[in-house]
């Protein structure tokens, strides 16, 4: 593999932007497919599963690799529903380049603000492909400024559309000066050069103007060679307009319609032309074993294999297959790694290569590739996994908690075994989904990121697992904190088998600001303990954390320090103090005001401009608050936020309030205070 010739990109968007009519572009232009697969026929190549098929939407994200001049371009396809954000934030993380597509006529909606966010996290570099130029009440000009007034970011057209709706025929090619206009007969893979329409000239030259002055104040060169009225090689704007987006000081901007095949090789080439190698990404961060420290992992060949499990797909044959990035050296088919993050020596059966739903089997990964291995029996998302002598931990990847739960039973007893085994599956392959034994009522509880991400996992179980169960309506999942510092200690002892157990603690519980999570720290004198046994006191707390503090729900925004341990070396063990660590948690958070917190949602309704009055009485009526609306060309958006309690069966109301017109999406903002 030559690292220069290799793009890992990723593509996402809102939801129905065209995202995976533009991937099923992309594979047939690079011959990878023979013929375009719909979304809406339930034939897209990268939507294999059968629910993806059956709702037309993009569940998870699938890997492939194809070639585009000359080099491999190893795409992930990522959903753009809010309830599979998760999905999207693991391919971000071992991703070097994205390509983000934006609908023309919905501008940029609040999941493309979601994951162009999550992409400044994992500071990936971004190209925007406006899509849809096609469809009534597209507007180019007005999504660029979206772009830059919604995102933040530094648009810069290298393409314009000519004509718009039913009239849209080809792009403009700013930096060529060339009119591109794609054939019908062969679905767009023949491109004919002509010169610019004399009725856009002045059009185009604007928008030249504007890409020199854009592009020039990242190059001295292009300034001095524009002043003098040179002219300005292609070549040098590409290479500083490339250099500009890997730094994300620019989101060069290409135009098509994926459907009507037009627009989507000029992307293609701005992919290799704007995203970066490998090799020319900043270094991504590890934490050093034995100092604790945060260090750069620089792109290395030569070096020891270093590689992060960003996903997990479990087949029935092949077993768990886990999805690798490999940062450096070179990953062989039969050859032992050592899970770092496990501590847990891992054998590598087989390595594939994935084409969606198909694979190839190689020998080798090398560092700056993405593939499968097979033959890990304790891999987990977001494990490293490095040669026997790393000491490298990569960067962690943090996931959303799920706010919403079902109950669900078996309908069978002899069901009972199947269905936990295939819930462990389930949860071993999408970190946002959890399940539980309620202790109160008994029940098997199932948790996720909303009831579309609950449907669709139920809906696995029952027709790829053939597993027959009974659901519950859906639940909010709420959590406990604390709203004042209190300090405390307990001790136990206990006489078992003959033996004396015995340990005393003492800590404080805080409150922390929303959002913090929870938070353990040691400040007592530990000179003598033996680590085992501090071990066993951060395991009491934590697992105390999960046993909630008076109502039986997990805990959140508040941080444990334990002040002072009681030791005695003839008495100590882990059994002890573990138990005294829960039981100290639970008497001290009694005294520090527990309270009930429940999920707050940030919501955002579109409707037309009439219906703006009754969308805001049915927000408001379910505790919501409206923060602002804003207004777009066809429609309202109004940005409120509302308690998840109250939204259940609001698409119906906010449906029946506007005659059909209105729709909604939400995602989890924060916990606050239960008041009602």
């Amino acid at each position: 593999m030559n690292e220069k010739m290799t793009r890992n990109i990723g593509i996402m968007a809102h939801i129905d932007a065209g995202k995976t009519t533009t991937t099923e572009r992309i594979l047939f232009y690079t011959g990878e497919n023979h013929r375009i697969g719909e979304v809406d026929n339930g034939e897209a190549t990268m939507d294999f599963l059968e629910q993806e098929q059956d709702r037309g939407i993009t569940i998870a994200s699938a890997a492939t690799t194809c070639y585009w001049k000359e080099h491999q371009i190893n795409i992930i396809d990522t959903p753009g529903h809010v309830d599979f954000t998760a999905e999207v934030e693991r391919s971000l993380r071992v991703l070097d380049g994205a390509v983000m597509v934006v609908c023309a006529v919905g501008g940029v909606e609040p999941q493309t603000e979601t994951v162009y966010r999550q992409a400044d996290t994992y500071r990936v570099p971004r190209i925007a492909f406006i899509n849809k130029m096609d469809r009534l009440g597209a507007n180019f000009e007005e999504a660029v400024n979206e772009l830059k007034v919604k995102l933040g970011a530094n648009p810069i057209p290298v393409f314009i559309p000519v004509g718009t709706e039913s009239n849209f025929s080809g792009v403009i090619d700013l930096i060529k000066k060339k009119y591109l206009v794609f054939s019908n007969e062969d679905q767009g893979k023949t491109i004919t050069e002509q010169d610019i329409p004399s009725s856009m000239q002045s059009e185009v030259d604007a928008w030249y103007e504007r890409l020199i002055d854009s592009v020039s104040s990242f190059s001295d060169e292009i300034t001095e060679l524009y002043f003098e009225g040179e002219e300005i090689g292609s070549d040098l704007l590409k290479r500083t307009l490339k250099k500009a987006t890997i730094a994300r000081q620019a989101l060069p901007v290409f135009v098509g319609s994926s459907l009507k095949d037009i627009g989507v090789q000029s992307l293609l080439d701005g992919v290799i032309d704007y995203l970066p190698s490998p090799s020319e990404v900043p270094p991504i961060m590890g934490i050093h074993l034995k100092t604790e420290k945060q260090v750069e992992v620089p792109y290395a060949k030569d070096k020891p294999p270093l590689a992060l499990i960003f996903k997990i797909q479990v087949d029935r044959e092949a077993g768990a297959m886990d999805f690798v990035r490999v940062y450096n050296g070179v990953i062989r088919k039969g050859t032992a790694l050592m899970n770092i993050s496990k501590k847990k020596r891992e054998r590598v059966n087989r390595i594939l290569r994935m084409h969606a739903n198909r694979a190839e089997e190689v020998s080798e990964l090398e560092a700056g590739d993405i593939g499968v291995i097979i033959g890990f029996k304790e891999g987990r998302t977001g494990d490293t996994i490095g040669s026997e002598g790393a000491q490298i931990l990569l960067e962690e990847m943090h996931f959303p908690i799920p706010v919403i739960s079902v109950a669900i039973e078996p309908n069978t007893l002899s069901d009972g075994d199947k269905l936990r085994a295939a819930l462990s599956t389930l949860a071993q392959e999408d970190p946002t989904f959890t399940y539980r034994d309620d202790e109160e009522t008994g029940q098997l509880v199932i948790s996720g990121m909303g009831e579309l991400h609950l449907d669709v996992l139920v809906t696995r179980l029952t027709k790829e697992m053939k597993i027959q169960a009974r659901v519950g309506k859906p639940q909010v999942t709420y959590r406990e904190s604390v709203s004042k510092t209190a300090s405390g200690s307990d001790t136990f002892s206990k006489m078992l088998a003959g033996k004396e157990h015995a340990a005393g603690i003492s800590m404080t519980v805080k409150p922390l600001p929303s959002g913090s999570g929870t938070k353990y720290r040691l400040s007592a004198k530990t000179r003598g303990i033996d680590e085992i046994y501090l071990e066993a006191v951060k395991r009491g707390v934590t697992n105390a954390f999960r046993g909630g503090i008076q109502f039986g729900y997990e805990v959140c925004d508040l941080e444990v320090e334990v002040t002072d341990l009681v030791y005695h070396e003839l008495t100590a063990s882990e059994f002890a103090f573990e138990a005294c660590a829960a039981m100290c948690f639970d008497k001290v958070a009694q005294s520090a005001g527990p309270m009930l917190m429940e999920p707050v949602m940030k919501v955002t309704v579109v409707v037309p401009s009439q219906y703006v009055g009754e969308a805001i009485s049915s927000i408001t009526s379910r505790g919501g608050l409206v923060h602002s609306i804003e207004s777009r060309t066809a429609s309202e958006h109004i940005h409120a936020q509302a308690p998840l309690s109250q939204l259940f069966g609001y698409s119906t109301a906010l449906r029946s309030a506007t005659q059909g017109r209105g729709t909604f999406s939400m995602e989890f903002d924060h916990y606050e205070q239960k008041t009602r």
